[in-house]
């Protein structure tokens, strides 16, 4: 029944709060004059630090690059999106990884049953090959897209439809695995079968309207495809 995943990255692949809130204490450090310069950008992106925790409409969830860099640029006098999404790429290349689950042994698996395996980020593209390549992953891989490669950003399907395209599969019988909206209606306008985890930020209750089924991570995906298979 189904022939191909596609995987968000951040929030899915790879826990979102433990990794993200470790390039945002980076990053603003690096760009503000003063702890108050440094809250006040925080409070921009939705980034809360006594929590480490990123408030639900933070544009670090699911836009891009340049959207952060948009809700930066007025706080940074003499910076500019196109300055500000270079360094926020530069930054983000090198951010400390956390996988939501041991990644390799579970993708190594999923090929095994024949699968063909994609990713879909908002991230720019060179940062999500550089996390991917960290982390051993790359070769995994049969398709990887940033919001930059020429397929558009989520919740537009653009990216999602070039994974099915290239891989010469049926959109109906992929599935987007994602832990935003963002992603879920990515996929389902892509014609495909959509899945919701919880490594992200957004709640069970946020997404479940717009997904098939939700799972606690990706690590519950051989199961939720043994039970597919079994009818």
């Amino acid at each position: 029944m189904i022939d191909g995943i596609v995987f968000d990255k951040d929030g899915t692949l790879f826990d979102f709060r433990s990794t993200w809130g470790r390039w945002a204490e980076g990053f603003l450090a690096s760009v503000a004059c003063d702890a108050d310069h440094a809250a006040a950008l925080a409070e921009a992106i939705g980034y809360l630090p006594l929590q480490r925790d990123f408030r639900p409409d933070s544009p670090v969830i699911a836009a891009t690059a340049a959207d952060i860099a948009a809700a930066l640029t007025p706080l940074l006098p003499g910076r500019d999106v196109e300055d500000l999404t270079e360094a926020i790429d530069a930054a983000a290349s090198g951010v400390q990884l956390t996988e939501a689950v041991p990644l390799i042994p579970l993708l190594t698996a999923l090929r095994a049953r024949g699968l063909r395996l994609g990713v879909a980020t908002n991230d720019s593209e060179v940062p999500a090959r550089a996390h991917l390549a960290a982390t051993g992953l790359t070769g995994l891989f049969d398709f990887i897209a940033g919001y930059d490669s020429g397929y558009g950003a989520k919740p537009g399907p653009g990216m999602c439809r070039a994974f099915a395209e290239s891989q010469g599969l049926d959109p109906a019988r992929v599935v987007m695995v994602g832990d935003s909206r963002h992603d879920l209606q990515a996929g389902r306008g892509a014609g495909m079968r959509t899945i919701a985890v919880l490594t992200g930020i957004a709640k069970a209750e946020d997404l479940a309207p717009h997904a098939d089924v939700v799972l606690p991570d990706i690590g519950a995906l051989p199961a939720w495809l043994d039970a597919c298979a079994a009818g």
